[in-house]
């Protein structure tokens, strides 16, 4: 039963059993019978379900059925009447020839169903969504009657009025005077309430009772020139020869608010005489069934619909549902199953007990009556230039049926033909001992055996090794046949390469019987080395080995065992045309190379034995050679090698260095301690009066000097003041005066000018940047100049670009500060505005960019240094004017939430109801000040820049989770309703 995968020799369970012993011929074919899709002698023709469309298909049916609105429509004229070109094929192009064309499908075609997709799709209709039948029904009516009204042929004209259209007359008598106020209106269908009724009769009944108007539903009276009390009532004055009543099933519920359906049942008989209903009762007015349409289903919003048509011809009822189309016995009807419920409850009403000629139903939405006549039933012809189409396609019909039946008997030739290929093959499949034989792939084999998909040619590549032949690995995906099976293979499906007797690769089972002998012996040699190092290594006779590599020796030639195998493999994809592209591969060799091998790591860098020999240990000449077993590409140094000579070199060089450094960095410190340590700071702001000038330097400068001067052994030393990047392209200051006293004044460091004599001495100075103030008469006279000179266009754009990326911020932190009462506890909500020395250097050490750790990052990189410093986080104020630090620190009540400039206020306040559990019509939210009221506008037009701080008062907040849920489903966008356009009318 089940294939050994492992076993070559095993040819069970491949797929052999569907071809052993007898087999239908249907199973040589998936092609159902194309005579099931001929219309049966003396039956209807069904509609198909284009998926929601069963209820337009009940009404075709039914409509049908009505031969004189079929004989009027075969009488319209059509722009085709003279003939169809063979060689096109026919488009309707009004609904009269759709339906033309349609009815004479249903009444001439050989097919027994037809596809009604181009009558819907010129009716505008979905396919996907079920429509109101009864209103489908009045608008199709509606839109047919408007189209026929301009025909010339008056029995063409008329045909709808004559078949379908009464007259009643709403009827309102005043009591007071006895006046009759009549209104006379046409109707197509009486809508008659079902709910309280149990027979047919008792509805049409209501529909025709008398109201009364009274109190303040009185009746305006023309004779007595005031309001009276009246009667008011419907006399039905003609009826039509097609009675259409409509059962109110589907009403509306005010308690839920949706429709639903009223599944009670509604006794109807067979013949319905009018006659006590007329107004004149001087005619004969006895209709008899002719339809009845069907809603399976409990819902109003889903189910599916059918129809029962008396065939006006024979007299016969018949089930017309889609596709399927069913006579009832005995020219009765015969509702039966329709009548259940798809989800049947307790409380269900039983079906009450029907007399001969009477029916009841729960389901019936619509009844058809039609006047008894006493002629015979009208016979009609299809117009020559419709049967033409009609045979047109019937002969479209009959080449597919052709068609099918001619590949079914193709489908069960061949499959006969490998039916006796695989009986006579699969007996002499087996190889027998001492015979020649071949290798041949096991999925290869399997596809043979799949009646379903024809072989391709024999792909024996996939199990081929680097040297073209055999791998001993994929043993398991092939199968060893005798070599006459293999020959027919071959000859007849082509294909290779074979691998007969000698095909199995002798190298690739040698190198992996090595391999195995190497894994077996590797805990053997394991033991032996580990005693082997617990030897004290005497003389010159030992070998300089990594502690690192002793350490992990027996993993790593276990590794090198394994990749020794998957190389093979590798190398085979490669042959197989399933290599890797070289980005990948050169990517894998990289990954390779960085990973150490044995005893690579007291290699240095100059390819030499390391200078540090707490790394490295001398083993024995006997371990070394069981190591060497393993690993015979690692690099060898005998316990005599002397280390590196260049990096003993560097080694003393850098010992140099580092008292260098030492000793740089306690002058430099010394010259400028205050700058180091931030004190006695001139300011801009309050300008000192002992000097009328200042100098200014890169912050970033000082402060990869005081990292300099603090590790002076681990971070490489200042040598330059790079000034470029305070400047612009044109050389000219991008700072004022007052942007340097506020904003601008974390990107520069002032410097006092004793201080600055030393920095010249200390440092090489690219631009020397200095403020002047010249004091004149008075307290205005008193002018601050920079040297170099404020580039007004550069400090513009700067700006321009600064308010573009505040505006165009997306992925940004906000604070949102929730404040208790009407106070604002400012105390708690500014943020620090101190920070130590110490804290804010580690601060912006945690915080530096990767690029910025270079010391010579501010002299190679200067543009770049510039463009860095119109993307530095920006700087807001309170209403006080006092800058806010870089690093926000959150304090108490105060929550950081994720924005985008383009996001609304609406939307933040959602976010804010998350996180706070406030309605968003309990928020009211400001910043500095002013208040944010507009829900539409967004953050970056209501000036919201990250790092702001936005204070949420909340009016009344919602504890209750299901109440916040509502809030969130009318908060969240809303998606319209979309109503799809019915009949395009």
């Amino acid at each position: 039963r089940r294939n050994c995968r492992g076993n070559p020799n095993c040819l069970v369970g491949i797929g052999e059993h569907v071809w052993l012993g007898e087999i239908d011929e249907n199973s040589f074919h998936n092609i159902d019978d194309p005579n099931c899709e001929r219309r049966k002698k003396n039956a209807f023709v069904g509609l198909t379900n284009l998926g929601a469309t069963c209820y337009v298909n009940t009404f075709l049916q039914m409509w049908f059925l009505n031969l004189e609105l079929r004989q009027a429509l075969y009488l319209c004229p059509s722009a085709c009447s003279d003939g169809v070109p063979k060689d096109t094929d026919y488009e309707p192009q009004s609904i009269c020839e759709h339906l033309q064309y349609l009815f004479a499908l249903l009444q001439n075609s050989k097919r027994r169903y037809i596809d009604p997709s181009a009558f819907v799709k010129a009716l505008g209709l979905d396919t996907a969504q079920q429509q109101d039948a009864q209103e489908f029904s009045k608008l199709f009516m509606s839109l047919l009657e408007d189209t026929l009204s301009k025909q010339k042929n008056p029995d063409v004209r008329n045909i709808v009025q004559k078949q379908f259209c009464g007259e009643y007359a709403y009827v309102t008598v005043c009591n007071q005077c006895g006046r009759e106020s009549k209104l006379v209106s046409k109707f197509y269908e009486l809508e008659l309430n079902i709910q309280g009724h149990k027979q047919l009769t008792d509805c049409i009944t209501e529909f025709l009772k008398e109201e009364k108007l009274e109190g303040d539903n009185r009746y305006f009276c023309e004779t007595c020139q005031s309001k009276q009390n009246a009667t008011r009532k419907i006399r039905l004055l003609s009826l039509p020869c097609t009675l259409n009543l409509q059962l109110m099933r589907f009403v509306f519920d005010r308690q839920t608010g949706h429709k639903k359906k009223l599944n009670t049942y509604i006794g109807f008989s067979e013949l319905l005489d009018m006659e006590p209903f007329m107004e004149q009762k001087n005619g004969v007015h006895v209709y008899e069934l002719s339809a009845v349409l069907i809603h399976r289903g409990v819902s109003a919003y889903s189910g599916h619909y059918i129809a029962h048509v008396k065939d006006p011809q024979t007299g016969e009822w018949y089930k017309f549902n889609d596709e399927d189309i069913e006579k009832m016995e005995g020219k009765k009807l015969q509702l039966g199953i329709e009548e259940d419920l798809a989800e049947p409850s307790k409380s269900q009403t039983r079906k009450p007990k029907c007399g001969k000629g009477t029916h009841c139903s729960r389901n019936a939405y619509m009844l058809v009556y039609r006047l008894q006549a006493r002629e015979k039933s009208l016979t009609v012809e299809v117009p020559a230039f419709l049967q033409e189409l009609v045979e047109r396609d019937n002969c479209k019909f009959e080449e597919w049926c052709n068609e099918m039946a001619e590949m079914r008997k193709q489908s069960v030739a061949r499959g006969k033909i490998k039916h006796e290929e695989v009986k006579e093959l699969y007996q002499r499949l087996p190889a027998e001992a001492g015979s020649p034989y071949d290798f041949i792939s096991l999925e290869w084999l399997q596809k043979w055996l799949d009646e379903s998909t024809p072989p391709k040619p024999i792909d024996n590549t996939a199990c081929l090794c680097s040297h073209g032949k055999l791998h001993p690995d994929k043993i398991s995906l092939m199968k060893r046949i005798s070599e006459y099976v293999a020959d027919f293979f071959y000859r007849r499906y082509g294909g290779g390469p074979r691998l007969n007797v000698k095909a199995l690769c002798k190298d690739c089972v040698v190198e992996r019987c090595r391999i195995l002998r190497l894994k077996n012996q590797l805990n053997e040699d394991y033991k032996a080395v580990t005693n082997l190092l617990k030897v004290t290594v005497k003389g010159n006779d030992g070998f300089w080995v990594g502690k690192a590599s002793l350490r992990t020796w027996r993993q790593l030639a276990l590794e090198q065992l394994n990749e020794q195998d998957e190389d093979a493999e590798h190398s085979n994809g490669k042959m197989n045309g399933n290599a890797q592209n070289k980005d990948e591969s050169n990517e894998e060799k990289r990954e390779e190379e960085e990973e150490l091998n044995f005893n690579e790591d007291i290699v240095c860098p100059h390819g030499d034995l390391c200078i540090n020999e707490n790394e490295r240990r001398v083993v024995s000449k006997e371990a070394w050679e069981k190591l060497k077993q393993y690993f015979p590409k690692a690099p060898e140094f005998p316990n005599n090698k002397e280390c590196c000579s260049q990096c003993k070199i560097l080694e003393r060089e850098g010992e140099e260095n580092e008292a260098l450094h030492k000793m740089m960095a306690s002058e430099q410190k010394t010259s400028l301690q205050n700058l180091f340590h931030d004190k006695c700071r001139p300011c801009l702001g309050s300008w000192p009066q002992e000097t009328d000038e200042l100098y200014i330097v890169s912050q970033f400068f000082v402060e990869e000097w005081r990292k300099f001067v603090r590790r002076p052994t681990r971070c490489s030393p200042v040598s330059s003041i790079a000034n470029s990047v305070l400047l612009c392209p044109h050389g000219g200051l991008m700072f004022t005066f007052a942007s340097m006293t506020k904003e601008d004044s974390k990107h520069i460091a002032l410097i006092w000018p004793s201080e600055w004599e030393r920095i010249q001495k200390l440092f090489v100075v690219d631009h020397v940047i200095k403020i002047t103030r010249t004091q004149g008469p008075g307290a205005e006279g008193t002018h601050y100049t920079s040297e170099p000179q404020l580039c007004p266009e550069c400090r513009e754009g700067l700006l321009c670009q600064q308010q573009r990326d505040l505006r165009e911020y997306t992925q940004a932190t906000v604070y949102v500060h929730k404040v208790v009462d009407n106070k604002k506890v400012m105390k708690d909500a500014a943020p620090e505005l101190n920070v130590s020395s110490s804290e804010a250097e580690e601060e912006r050490e945690e915080n530096k960019p990767e690029g910025e750790q270079d010391p010579d990052f501010n002299q190679a990189n200067g543009g770049t240094k510039r463009q860095k410093l119109s993307q530095q986080s920006y700087i807001t104020y309170q209403s006080q004017g006092i800058r806010r630090s870089t690093r926000h620190r959150k304090v108490r009540g105060e929550k950081a939430l994720l924005v985008s400039a383009n996001q609304t206020l609406k939307e933040l306040k959602i976010q804010i109801m998350h996180a706070f559990s406030v309605a968003p019509f309990d928020q009211n939210l400001s910043m500095d000040g002013k208040l944010l009221s507009d829900d539409t506008a967004t953050l970056g037009s209501l000036g919201v820049i990250p790092e702001s701080v936005i204070l949420l008062k909340a009016d009344e907040p919602i504890a209750d989770y299901a109440a916040m849920d509502d809030v969130m489903q009318v908060c969240l966008p809303e998606e319209g309703f979309k109503g799809t356009g019915l009949l395009g009318h």
